[in-house]
């Protein structure tokens, strides 16, 4: 048979570019800033709270809304942080990283044809999510120097078959994080129109600069519509343990646990206690945690910028972004593919997070989440671009 068996709906999404990177990185013995993982672990009493939990009993099904004591933290995290009072048995839903509860809240809010506003550069998941649910994506875009959210382009892109926003702040890949006049203008947005949001959290406590998150679902009005989607895996620098959560009223938590329940039921049910014990870790680990990769993010940039980029320092996230025509290129794409080959790095081009392909062509998200000797070593190997 000739013919792709590829639903329809699917067509073009192809492998996802951090997939496709890493692999490249990889088979080259490049130096990967592009998929953004740390290369250190995580606190080691979580580790032990893991082992611990390993060996004594908890290898079975979790529930499928998560452990309690999940939840529980999870709820008390929200209150102590942004004084969110959330019930932890109807308003908490643990989930298999953060991108399972996207996909989860997509499949269960939204219906064929209905409109999914999303902020433009986007992770690649949610372009993935809006087609399996058969919707349709609609970009409001960020542009490069400051990326800052145009409310005006926002609120021109409404139609009558808008049925969400989905918000990512801070944002990956331009390290934005979402001031309280856009904040309350989405708000706004939302309330007006009735629309339901989902936000994407992951980066919360990676911010800088004394640059503050405040979730959307704190402003007035947005409670009872949003659901707020965080993970652990950014947090607490254990990306592969997989484990998220989906906060927000009962009935919308309700409406994503049933789509939920079909794609992994549960997961991780040994690291859920850890997890659990890792959010009550005191203010000295976020605050820590966050000098940490204020300094990287700087080392990176001011070397990035030696290089002779254009460097667009982030206010959050792991990433910073970067021009390359200074350099004499203006094809991300080729440029990332070259790179580990000719230069031994490894980063991602944003053209493949954008619809409007121009407003991405020429820039570079580089990960900061690494060792210092990492980082400089990759600086090292860039410098061959401007000989």
């Amino acid at each position: 048979m000739d013919k792709s068996p590829l639903a329809a709906r699917l067509s073009g999404l192809g492998t996802t570019i951090f997939a496709e990177m890493s692999a490249l990185a990889m088979r080259t013995g490049a130096i990967n800033l592009g998929q953004g993982f740390p290369d250190t672990d995580g606190p080691p009493e979580i580790i032990e709270a893991a082992v611990k939990a390993l060996r004594t009993g908890r290898n079975q099904y979790a529930p499928g809304a998560g452990v309690p004591e999940l939840r529980r933290a999870v709820a008390e995290h929200q209150q102590r942080f942004y004084g969110m009072a959330v019930d932890p048995d109807t308003e908490v839903l643990v989930t298999t990283g953060a991108t399972e509860a996207i996909a989860a809240a997509l499949l269960a809010l939204v219906d064929p044809g209905d409109e999914v506003l999303a902020l433009e550069p986007y992770y690649d998941s949610y372009a993935a999510g809006i087609a399996m649910a058969g919707g349709t994506r609609v970009p409001v875009t960020l542009r490069a120097p400051d990326f800052r959210l145009d409310t005006d382009a926002l609120r021109a892109a409404i139609t009558a078959r808008t049925k969400i926003l989905l918000v990512n702040t801070p944002h990956n890949p331009t390290g934005a994080v979402l001031d309280d006049a856009e904040l309350k203008a989405v708000a706004a947005v939302a309330c007006e129109h009735d629309l339901l949001v989902i936000t994407d959290e992951v980066y919360e406590h990676l911010t800088f600069d004394g640059v503050t998150h405040r979730p959307l679902a704190t402003y007035d009005g947005m409670h009872d519509r949003t659901l707020t989607i965080s993970s652990a895996g950014k947090t607490f620098s254990f990306t592969g343990w997989k484990i998220g959560w989906a906060v927000g009223p009962a009935r919308l938590v309700r409406a994503v646990m049933t789509a939920k329940q079909f794609l992994t039921f549960t997961s991780g049910a040994p690291l859920q206690p850890a997890i659990a014990q890792a959010l009550a870790l005191d203010d000295s680990y976020y605050t820590g945690f966050r000098t940490t990769l204020e300094a990287k993010r700087d080392r990176l940039c001011a070397g990035l910028r030696d290089v002779g980029f254009e460097v667009f320092t982030p206010q959050g996230t792991y990433f910073v972004t970067t021009d390359i025509r200074p350099l004499g290129h203006d094809d991300g794409v080729a440029f990332c593919l070259s790179l580990p080959e000719r230069y031994g790095v490894a980063a991602i081009p944003h053209e493949v997070f954008y619809d409007d392909k121009a407003a991405g062509r020429s820039l570079v998200r580089w990960a900061f989440c690494k060792q210092d000797d990492v980082l400089d070593e990759a600086i090292y190997r860039l410098g061959r671009l401007s000989n």
